[in-house]
Parts: C-alpha cells; structure tokens; sequence
C-alpha cells in the first residue's frame, strides 16, 4: 500500500485523511499534537513518499520554511488560497522547496464533513505531470470520482476567488435580499473570477467545470461554508476579528480578498465584487457598499 501523510489535522485534512485511508496507508500530523489515530511527527510525516497538506494558506510559508526537507516527495496541495503577504499562488511558496512536477493540486466542491461522511463527489488533481496526477486521483476511495487536468493556475484562482465569493454570497442572504440576487451574485462572480484567472493563464473550461462553477455553487450557498457563514455575519455588523472570534475557524476568504484586491489594482483587472467585500471588511457601511455596486455597469 502507498503510504500518504496528511499535513493539517483540521477538519478538512482529518476528512482527507479519512478518505485515503481506504486504499493507502495514511498518517497525519499538525504543528500542535492531536489525540487521533495515526498521528504522528512532523519529522516522521515528511518520510512519507505522498504528502498532502491541508495547512491554512496564509501559514504555509512558514511552516516549510521551519519544517520542511526536499527528500523528492510527491506533494497534492489541498489548501486554498493566495498568501497575502507575497500575493503568491500557494504553488509558487512551494516551488522555493521543490520542482514544479513533484506538486499537484486539489480542487473541486467537497464540504469536509460531507467526505468525513462518505458522502459522493467529485474533484480535480492537477499538475505539470500528468502521470503524478493519475497517481493521486488513484488513491482516492470509490464515492470521490477525481478527475486530471493540467490548468494548476486555474485551479489555484478558483480554489482561493470562491471563498471570497462566499463570502460576498452570505452577505446578501443576510441582508434578506431574496434568491435572485445570489443567484446574479454567484453568475456574475464566475464571470469576474474568470476574468482574473485570464490573467495568469488560466484555461476556461476550468472555470466552468467542478474546480469553478462546481466549488463556487458549493461554497456560496450552503451554511456548512464557513466563508459564507462569515458573511452572514458581517452582515449582521460584526467586524473581521469578532467573525474569527465566533466562528473559531479559519476563514480564508478574509485574508484571500485582500490579497486579490492588491493584485487586481495593481494589474488593473476589474474585480467589483472583491472590492465590496474589502470595503465590507474594512467597515465601510454595508447597505451603501451594496447600493454603490448595484449603480455600477
């Protein structure tokens, strides 16, 4: 049997964790230690052939940098998001470690307590090398179809643009502006994700399969996303730190906005929706940032 560690013990890396362990040999670790099965060492984890890290975007850098050997392991990057500091795809903090086709990464609409639940989905591995990917997308169990693409740039935009999104999304249903306005919300997202991800090379049809459209129906329209519980939130008037403070989780979409935001001005790429949700963030008056997009064309 492979065997794979899991790095990130969080919900998601624990529901992975789950998952892969019906066809390989799993371990998992974190940087603080945790009562479950199999859990391990860093050091221990990182002599692993396969290792799949579900560790927050904004403190992977970080973590390589204080953990991390090159020892020609095979990466499935299952985080999402652009680190805010740098504004680098996560893919780009790794390559200051490893070579571009030892990585893939993971995409696609998976709540983490519906795959802890064996519940059906499927998701995309994408990466420079398409072998490197087969292999990934073999070790997943029979209810996760996984898919192979080569657009890791369009995985990366959509990955971290969707949570943002969210967010935007739980705004709006909070402020009891009815489903018509989501649903305009979500299709007019695709479009400025898609936008954004142009840019950087990204291919179409991955935004308008499972790691775009698919993740993104997911995410802004469901409770179980914390992203789109955050913006319930900040609806209601809770600042940034309040929401952090009453959900107990990572919101990645926070940090993501901002990060995009500094990207698209310095680019020039038209991102409306981003905008709103910085200055929501920032603590510009809801009811007037909604009004103000609502006059744009």
């Amino acid at each position: 049997m492979n065997q794979i560690a899991i790095i990130g013990a969080g919900k998601w890396g624990s529901a992975l964790k789950d998952a892969l362990s019906v066809k390989n040999s799993c371990l998992i670790t974190s940087h603080s230690k945790h009562d479950v099965k199999d859990f391990v060492s860093i050091d221990e984890a990182l002599k692993c052939e396969y290792l799949v890290f579900a560790l927050s975007s904004q403190g992977l850098h970080s973590w390589l940098l204080k953990n991390f050997k090159n020892k020609g392991q095979k990466i499935l990057l299952a985080s999402k998001g652009i680190e805010t500091s740098t504004c680098k795809f996560l893919d780009e903090i790794f390559l200051e470690f490893v070579r571009q086709d030892q990585i893939c990464v993971l995409s696609g609409p998976s709540f983490a307590a519906e795959v802890a639940q064996k519940l059906p989905c499927a998701l995309v591995v994408s990466g420079s090398d398409e072998v490197l990917c087969k292999e990934f997308a073999s070790f997943f169990p029979d209810y996760i179809k996984a898919y192979v693409s080569d657009d890791v740039r369009g995985a990366e935009v959509c990955g971290a643009y969707k949570n943002v999104l969210a967010i935007a999304s739980g705004i709006s249903d909070g402020l009891k502006l009815g489903n018509n306005a989501r649903a305009s919300l979500i299709a007019r997202g695709l479009v400025e994700m898609h936008r954004f991800g142009k840019v950087f090379g990204a291919k179409e049809e991955t935004f308008l399969g499972l790691s775009g459209a698919g993740d993104l129906f997911l995410t802004a329209s469901s409770t179980l996303s914390r992203n789109y519980r955050a913006g319930l939130l900040l609806a209601k008037g809770l600042d940034k730190e309040q929401i952090k403070a009453e959900l107990k989780e990572v919101i990645e979409g926070i940090d993501t906005a901002f990060a995009i935001d500094k990207i698209s001005k310095s680019r020039q790429i038209y991102t409306p929706i981003v905008a709103a949700v910085v200055g929501i963030l920032n603590g510009q008056s809801v009811n007037l940032v909604v009004q103000n997009m609502l006059k744009q064309r």
